[in-house]
């Protein structure tokens, strides 16, 4: 409490006592002694309201031991298994978890990690990544004002994420890793890497680019072959020697035929060779019959040119070419899709020509778009024109059902540019994104697609578009979400396909440990969206026929199923629904490959290094008990003692209004029982 409020109590218990004396001693004509007791209730009851007016502030203190936290983390990958590790595991896991002392120590939490980080209930060793530097990195941030030391059994081999090497910079805590796995060093061949692009054109070479490794101090000979089927594409002899290492192998495969085709590459294992499921790696390419041409017309040059273009060509079944309209006009009949960027006066003709070839096209505009002339050159959309601008954030419609589209986390991407005023269609149409202004979503259009004449079109209301793509990477560290959206558009727009009500997503490959999801879309019979359909997809493996039935589960818009797990091959699949004679069927192959079984031995380097990085100690698996003297040891993990300060108002304070109230009435009695009112 302040001198200055200690001042003011004061002047207000002396204000009480003169004004209580002023009406019972020097005013008052009352003899009895009760004037003493009068003065004293008025005295009480005009200090406490005063004291109210004034309501100081008192302070309150609470003590307590806060432990520090000893995060548990246990690698729940299948190499743990595959290096015979899990049982040892599990024995130093229990060792830590219940030893009394740490847990005096301590507060424990234990996580099990693979691809995610999950709090550990059970360990199975059967995740098929494994992501070290995603789980430090969420430790760091969830223990980041914490005194967390983290203690992390694995055996080193990442197979999913960034090099966890520099986390250690990052993360604010000392890391102790328990180092599972064998530390002898066996001669042993692997293919460390194979570089091939996913799709090629058919009768065009390929290229393949191998980084074939080897451990061990003797000179070896061996061979690498490239099998397609049962036949022996490519072949090439190979030397190692304890100063050769590793080896790049490239070479260029025709593609002969238009589909999926999976090749095996192989290194000739060695005699005393422990792993040799390191030796083969399966790829698999998709040869496809053209590319489908995409002209990006422009006028003015703008980073949203090269963005889209990034994007698009991010699959390699679609080329773009940046030109002016008039360069277009010579090589009109080139392309399936033009896309018009902020069209003016200069786009005039190329519109034209559009319009007489039944083209499909995906308008963009902005600051400069002449909308008086593209207002005049159709009839499928008005922008009234007031020649100022605005900023709109994109709010995505989740009824959209003209094709698949994830959200993206719109609401958070940065605005767009675009015309201020009203926009109106004049055709049926899809909004796929709406306007948003200050986080509150309008019925105004950012962009949209519709289908007039047997052509496909789409009109997208601002500039900035590159800010999209610049934000899909801070948000997951790659442009792949904002791409994926671009080509879903694209691929719309560069097709001729009709819309159907059960529209499926899917790849026509994938290698052994990727993710394996199916999308899907069911419409009713006026194409609105509907979210209370039953699908399931029957899944049957074409080798050994084995049937499945999966039933299909809302999420986030659309329906999917995650088959990830099912055994290599080749599979046919149809997505139905269950009552009513609608399905869409498919094919996938599967690439056999488990990247968790490529290690022989834990990386002991890495281990160390990040525990050297962070001020903490790496430690084997038969040093647990060296482990647990340390951390009790260690004054850096100390119970520190803290306080809570609560500040109390006295105006929250009952009793004194409690206070009041009792001395006036008793005040009040005495007067009117002894005849004074």
């Amino acid at each position: 409490m302040s001198s200055e409020t200690l001042l003011y109590i004061t002047i207000a218990a002396i204000t009480a006592l003169i004004l209580a004396l002023f009406q019972y001693l020097y005013k008052s004509k009352l003899k009895s002694h009760l004037k003493y007791l009068l003065t004293g209730l008025r005295t009480l009851s005009i200090f406490g309201i005063l004291l109210l007016l004034i309501n100081p502030k008192f302070e309150s203190f609470t003590y307590f031991d806060e432990k520090p936290t000893l995060v548990l983390a246990v690698d729940n990958s299948e190499s743990i298994a595959y290096l015979k590790q899990n049982d040892k595991a599990l024995e130093i896991f229990n060792t830590l978890k219940n030893n009394s002392e740490l847990n005096e120590r301590f507060n424990i939490e234990s996580y099990a990690f693979g691809k995610t980080v999950k709090t550990l209930d059970s360990l199975n060793f059967n995740k098929r990544q494994s992501n070290l530097s995603l789980a430090l990195k969420q430790f760091g941030e969830v223990y980041n004002n914490q005194t967390a030391p983290i203690l992390v059994l694995t055996d080193g081999n990442q197979t999913y994420g960034t090099d966890y090497s520099y986390i250690s910079k990052s993360v604010k805590q000392p890391i102790y890793p328990i180092i599972l796995g064998d530390s002898t060093v066996y001669s042993d061949l692997s293919i460390k890497q194979l570089n091939v692009n996913r799709y090629v054109y058919l009768k065009n070479q390929f290229p393949v680019e191998i980084i074939a490794n080897y451990t061990g101090n003797t000179s070896i000979n061996t061979e690498l072959k490239i099998w397609s089927g049962n036949h022996v594409v490519y072949r090439k002899a190979l030397q190692f020697d304890a100063t050769k290492s590793s080896e790049i192998i490239s070479t260029s495969l025709l593609a002969n035929s238009v589909g999926v085709k999976t090749y095996r590459v192989e290194l000739v294992a060695l005699n005393s060779e422990k792993n040799t499921v390191n030796n083969f790696k399966n790829f698999g390419v998709e040869v496809i019959d053209q590319k489908t041409n995409i002209a990006l017309v422009y006028d003015r040059m703008h980073p949203d040119l090269g963005a889209l273009k990034k994007a698009i060509e991010n699959n390699e079944q679609r080329s773009v070419s940046i030109l002016k309209p008039k360069d277009v006009l010579s090589k009109i009949n080139d392309f399936q899709l033009f896309i018009l960027y902020q069209p003016d006066n200069s786009f005039n003709e190329l519109l034209k020509e559009i319009k007489e070839l039944n083209s499909n096209t995906f308008v963009i505009s902005g600051e400069t778009t002449d909308w008086s002339m593209l207002n005049n050159s159709q009839d499928y959309f008005k922008q009234t024109v007031t020649n100022q601008t605005e900023d709109f954030q994109p709010s995505l419609n989740r009824n959209y059902g003209t094709f698949i589209i994830d959200n993206i986390d719109f609401n958070n991407f940065p605005p767009l540019t675009s015309e201020f005023g009203s926009f109106k269609m004049s055709v049926p149409f899809e909004a796929l994104l709406y306007k948003s202004v200050n986080g509150i979503e309008t019925k105004d259009i950012l962009l949209s697609t519709f289908e007039i004449n047997n052509t496909k079109h789409a009109i997208l209301n601002g500039e900035g578009i590159w800010r999209w793509r610049a934000q899909s990477f801070l948000n997951t560290n790659a442009f792949n979400t904002f791409d994926e959206f671009i080509s879903k558009l694209v691929q719309y727009l560069s097709s001729n396909k009709k819309r159907k009500r059960l529209n499926i997503d899917y790849k026509s490959f994938y290698n052994g440990n990727d993710d394996v999801i199916i999308t899907a879309q069911y419409f009713n019979k006026n194409f609105e969206f509907d979210n209370s359909a039953s699908l399931s997809i029957v899944l049957k493996n074409t080798e050994n026929k084995n049937t499945k039935e999966i039933p299909l589960l809302l999420n986030n818009g659309n329906y999917t199923v995650d088959l990830s797990g099912i055994e290599a091959g080749e599979y046919n699949f149809t997505v139905k629904h269950n009552s009513e004679s609608i399905s869409a069927s498919g094919s996938f192959k599967i690439l056999e490959y488990n990247v968790e079984q490529q290690f022989l031995n834990a990386d002991i380097l890495k281990l160390t290094a990040l525990a050297k990085n962070s001020n903490g100690e790496a430690f084997f698996s038969s040093q647990a008990s060296l482990l647990i003297d340390q951390l009790l040891q260690d004054n850096r993990y100390k119970t520190i003692q803290k306080s809570t300060k609560n500040i109390v108002p006295l105006i929250a304070w009952k009793y004194l209004l409690l206070l009041i109230v009792l001395s006036l009435f008793i005040e009040w009695f005495i007067r009117k029982y002894n005849g004074l009112i």
